[in-house]
């Protein structure tokens, strides 16, 4: 029979024994489902926490209310401004039984000393003051600039506030363009590459369980090692693009509703192709070990330290993580670039925070990734062969030298 067609069988049938895992469904669906409904609560609660609106009585008796009121509407303060009659020492009393309250006395006397009494609740945050500066300071000053004399032409240009406008080098806009298309795409790459490198990490949990279980002589009866070995690493393949698919849909729905930004034109770019590349190069090169590895343990609960740290690979990047985000093009980050288990996740973090793509490096790094894939595939082939079919111990990594020589 032909090798491929018995490894698509294998492939297959892995796919449909985990979707009717409902552990497996739970673990694919239950994360993003969290992350959302913790959104949603998130936004809920804070929003619930929010001090609401603050009740801001004026005594007007300059004729500046509505100009007080279309301020604090312009300037989107969460003010519901009204007239009131209440004197100043009425108002003393009642502000310290009220919530939410302040009074502010506005007339001619005040406006000519530039003193406008202010009276607020214990409950009334700091900043109110800062926002009652902002929202009388330009009607009362306006109202001033009049009783000097001022023409209205006069009047406009003194009562126009002078704002000073930060602009950092080159154009702010593009800048802000250019990060968010290598953001959004990393990301995703990032987070194809956490999903389908998770689920190769079932390879070697199945492996070891069918080995428990004695399931894996059944199956080498219609099939070869080999075949098992390639049907194994092309199943889990689909099985986490799957988990990947479900991540990134609750991650774009959260983003949708959660950023101002059009998500989908940054996600549909060039750049993602080559972050989905090399995260699917990274779940090649992991699955491999995984693979060869999960075929020498006899039970999962009793993993050697060995056979740990392999398990432990998929991670390594998380060392670099430090010097790669302060210095993306630096040394450090170079080696990482260059070593096989890290280099998927290193590349991809430092393309995201790269101003100019360094193609030598990237070509250098899928080379080394692509040499390291064939290598590792060879190998864990020899050791699947072997380890499969060996029952009541882990092998050591002296049985395993062993089996790659042979």
């Amino acid at each position: 029979m032909n090798p491929m067609r018995n490894g698509m069988k294998v492939a297959k049938w892995e796919i449909k024994r985990n979707l009717k895992n409902k552990t497996f469904l739970i673990s694919i669906f239950l994360t993003p489902a969290l992350i959302i409904l913790f959104s949603f609560f998130g936004s809920m609660f804070s929003n619930s926490e929010d001090t609401g609106q603050v009740k801001v009585h004026v005594n007007d008796q300059a004729g500046v209310l509505n100009a007080v009121q279309q301020t604090a509407k312009d300037q989107k303060l969460d003010w519901k401004v009204k007239q009131t009659k209440v004197a100043e020492k009425e108002a003393a009393k009642r502000i310290k039984d009220a919530e939410e309250t302040a009074y502010i006395f506005i007339d001619q006397q005040a406006i000519e000393k530039g003193i406008i009494p202010v009276y607020v609740s214990e409950d009334i945050e700091d900043t109110f003051a800062a926002e009652a500066r902002g929202a009388l300071e330009g009607t009362l000053k306006a109202v001033q600039l009049q009783k000097a004399g001022l023409t209205n032409a006069q009047l406009s240009t003194v009562s126009t506030p002078i704002q000073f406008k930060e602009i950092a080098a080159g154009n702010d806009d593009a800048a802000k363009e250019d990060f968010m298309q290598k953001l959004i795409p990393g990301v995703f790459g990032g987070l194809i590459l956490f999903s389908i490198s998770f689920s190769g990490m079932y390879i070697f949990q199945s492996a070891s369980t069918e080995k428990k279980d004695k399931i894996a002589e059944i199956i080498l009866s219609s099939v070869t090692p080999g075949d098992l070995m390639q049907g194994k690493i092309l199943g889990y393949f689909v099985l986490g693009m799957l988990q990947a698919l479900v991540y990134v849909a609750a991650g774009l729905a959260i983003a949708i509703w959660k950023l101002d930004s059009d998500v989908l034109k940054y996600l549909l770019a060039p750049e993602t192709a080559l972050y989905v590349a090399i995260a699917i190069l990274g779940y090649l090169l992991f699955s491999a070990l995984f693979v060869g590895i999960g075929a020498t343990v006899a039970d999962m609960s009793s993993a050697s330290n060995f056979q740990g740290l392999v398990m432990a690979l998929p991670f390594l990047p998380f060392i670099f993580m430090g010097p790669v985000l302060s210095n993306p093009e630096g040394i450090v980050a170079q080696i990482g670039t260059y070593i096989p288990f890290s280099a998927p996740g290193v590349l991809i973090m430092r393309l995201i925070m790269l101003d100019e793509w360094p193609w030598p490096q990237i070509i250098i790094s899928l080379a080394i990734l692509l040499v390291s894939i064939w290598v590792f595939m060879k190998l864990a082939g020899k050791i699947f062969k072997v380890g499969i079919m060996m029952y009541g111990k882990n092998a050591t990594p002296k049985e395993i030298l062993k089996w790659i020589r042979a």
